[in-house]
């Protein structure tokens, strides 16, 4: 099942996902027949660590939504302490939400799912959880690059706060399993393969403070 994951996010990701998400998203939006509520979002937390992400909630029950999430950080940083350094990943990550009041208001509890890609070198990746097989890779990345691909599903808490009539601000944290496939490197850019392998990972799997507008 998560190779199957896997193998679905990166058909999506080679499709040009973040333009086909913003196109859905206006295309819903453009359907009022459809009388669902539809919500785009961004988490803050996420974008303080330099990941450009856009969400979209799409309601499709009295008390359920759907939740889809792409985030992406392509960039390299380099410092005279530390040198050439980058977390560069994508991400795409759908839930399924229920909602203990209405939908986009108040209390919920969902099930997501994620998969994505990862290229790693000479950082602290200060993870909330714990690898419990294979590499322990918050601790293996501030030595030697690694690089490949992840999955994984959890279950998710969060509570929304409308702030107006089309502004909410929710608040996230999810806990689940993650499986990472990988490629290790000696440093950076250089060097041959070392070996590959895989890890497992249990712990937080996602947390957010989001802004949102609903439509």
């Amino acid at each position: 099942m998560l190779d199957s994951i896997i193998q679905i996010t990166r058909r999506l990701h080679q499709r040009r996902f973040p333009k086909l998400l913003a196109t859905l998203a206006l295309t819903i939006t453009g359907l009022p027949a459809l009388s669902q509520e539809v919500a785009i979002k961004t988490n803050l937390l996420y974008d303080a660590t330099a990941t450009p992400n856009l969400g979209v909630e799409v309601g499709v029950g009295g008390k359920s939504t759907v939740n889809i999430v792409y985030g992406i950080n392509p960039w390299k940083f380099s410092s005279p302490s530390h040198g050439e350094r980058y977390a560069k990943h994508w991400v795409l990550m759908p839930e399924y939400r229920w909602w203990t009041c209405t939908r986009l208001n108040g209390h919920f509890f969902g099930v997501h799912a994620m998969g994505g890609q990862l290229n790693v070198s000479n950082v602290d990746i200060p993870v909330p959880g714990f690898f419990f097989s294979g590499v322990k890779l918050n601790k293996a990345v501030r030595d030697s690059r690694y690089q490949g691909a992840f999955a994984g599903a959890g279950f998710t808490y969060g509570y929304q706060y409308p702030l107006s009539r089309h502004w909410n601000l929710e608040g996230e944290i999810g806990v689940g399993y993650a499986h990472v496939w990988y490629d290790q490197y000696p440093c950076g850019d250089c060097g041959q393969k070392i070996r590959d392998g895989h890890a497992n990972y249990l712990g937080v799997t996602k947390i957010g403070l989001s802004i949102m507008y609903v439509f």
